[in-house]
């Protein structure tokens, strides 16, 4: 998916508040993010400062989306468990799935490639894949479940999924 046509229909769907760690799947998206004043994008310097800017933002009214490499979900379990999932904080996080397949990478992208899936099972956070079929659609269901079940909710990203 173009990261223009995605940033559009984020922001069609309510999503108005961006924060994360880059990582070069998504570089395309921070590209267009960077150019947008710090009351809609502001980078965090970890994944588990992006998830407490998310927090703020959601109580301050904003819906946000947090950006972040699945080796950062790792970092910031304590944070989803501790926050969002208790306090019932909902935010949309793109996550790029690193790990998989022909292009691996580095040996830590392999292991957290491998689980995950797992994790995100274990801590009840649903989740679903950024392809070629996602379409507004999907979008507007994952809204509906963020502001219903005042949860996260993860969109699992590979590298050739926004161009």
């Amino acid at each position: 998916m173009n990261a223009d046509a995605l940033l559009l229909m984020l922001e069609r769907n309510g999503f108005d508040f961006f924060t994360g760690v880059p990582c070069s799947y998504l570089k395309n998206l921070c590209r267009i993010l960077q150019t947008r004043d710090s009351t809609f994008h502001q980078p965090a310097p970890r994944e588990d400062i992006a998830l407490g800017l998310a927090a703020g933002a959601y109580m301050g009214g904003k819906l946000p989306v947090v950006y972040m490499q699945n080796s950062g979900l790792g970092y910031s379990l304590e944070v989803l468990a501790s926050l969002h999932l208790i306090y019932g904080i909902p935010v949309l996080i793109l996550l790029t799935y690193r790990g998989l397949g022909e292009d691996a990478g580095w040996e830590e992208h392999q292991v957290m490639g491998r689980h995950t899936e797992d994790i995100l099972r274990t801590f009840g956070i649903r989740y679903s894949e950024l392809d070629d079929q996602f379409d507004e659609d999907h979008l507007r269901d994952i809204r509906k479940f963020l502001v219903r079940e005042q949860n996260p909710y993860c969109l699992l990203v590979d590298k050739e999924a926004i161009t």
